[in-house]
């Protein structure tokens, strides 16, 4: 018997060890979901903000619920990269997961933003002489926000089919690029212009009727096959120098700092690279086809 109970003790301790790593690895399928979590809730605070501007009793608060709400689509956005990001290199992906990506996206960057965008731009309109104008202008901004809504819905849908994607103008071969402006992206430029204003609500026809352009250009944006960079090639699962966490210390502390000026350009600087690599793109592209069908120089006379 004596002889028998390191044997038993030795037993025990392997199942502790691996009941242990079983526990752990739960654990780590539960980690990812809990950041997707973090971008539901967000987007559920946004729109909640969202009606609380719209039933503020006295005026001077609906630009603070409408900031808010901002802010809450903004600071999703982290939440959004995290998640796969923790998935990969923890490898606990799953089709679970990536469904309630999916769902989490169309709440927090397609419904809360498209509300937002309409709330801002167009619901809280102050009265005009020229009612008629106001009420189309009420009409077309409906129909708008519920267009972004849809491009996001049907950029996400074209995402998850999707399998080594290549955009219509590709790029850099060494580089990894989204098919299209990603939705967190498209949803943080709308809400980075609130923030960036304040959230004060647009004040008359004419900033609505340029706030109906940009909300249009963010829905095609996405459903387009222009290439955006997608920063996928930056990892921290490798070694990495001092200088590049300073450079992130510094950063960090920058968009504390200036939260709302680096949002709104920041967001504009990425929206308008995507436009500008498919002009470049199609120009070159022109300049090939010139250069090898060419018209033949014509013969000097005599």
């Amino acid at each position: 018997m004596n002889l028998m109970q390191p044997e038993v003790n030795e037993h025990r301790q392997l199942a502790l060890k691996r009941k242990r790593r079983h526990q752990l690895s739960r654990g780590m399928y539960v980690l990812p979901s809990l950041f997707t979590s973090g971008n539901i809730a967000a987007g559920f605070f946004a729109i909640t903000q969202i009606f609380e501007a719209l039933t503020a009793k006295a005026t001077n608060e609906v630009p603070q619920h409408l900031d808010w709400a901002a802010l809450a689509i903004c600071l999703a956005i982290p939440f959004d990269s995290l998640d796969g990001r923790i998935a990969r290199l923890t490898h606990t992906t799953t089709e679970f997961g990536k469904e309630l990506d999916s769902l989490a996206d169309v709440i927090t960057f397609g419904v809360a933003p498209s509300l937002l965008a309409f709330v801002w731009g167009f619901r809280l309109l102050p009265d005009t002489s020229n009612p008629e104008y106001h009420q189309h202008l009420l009409q077309a901004g409906v129909f708008v926000c519920f267009l972004f809504l849809l491009c996001g819905a049907a950029r996400l849908a074209r995402f998850n089919i999707s399998h080594d994607a290549v955009p219509q103008n590709p790029g850099k071969p060494d580089r990894k690029y989204f098919v299209g402006m990603p939705i967190p992206a498209a949803a943080g430029m709308l809400a980075a212009t609130v923030h960036f204003f304040g959230g004060n609500p647009v004040p008359n026809l004419w900033v609505a009727a340029i706030w109906l352009v940009f909300v249009v250009l963010a829905g095609f944006l996405m459903v387009s096959k222009w290439r955006f960079w997608s920063g996928k090639e930056i990892t921290f699962s490798k070694k990495h120098p001092v200088q590049l966490l300073v450079l992130i210390a510094i950063a960090l502390f920058i968009t504390f700092k200036f939260h709302s000026y680096v949002f709104f350009y920041g967001g504009l600087v990425y929206m308008f690279s995507g436009i500008w690599a498919r002009a470049v793109y199609g120009w070159q592209r022109r300049r090939r086809l010139r250069i090898q069908f060419g018209a033949p120089k014509s013969e000097p006379q005599k």
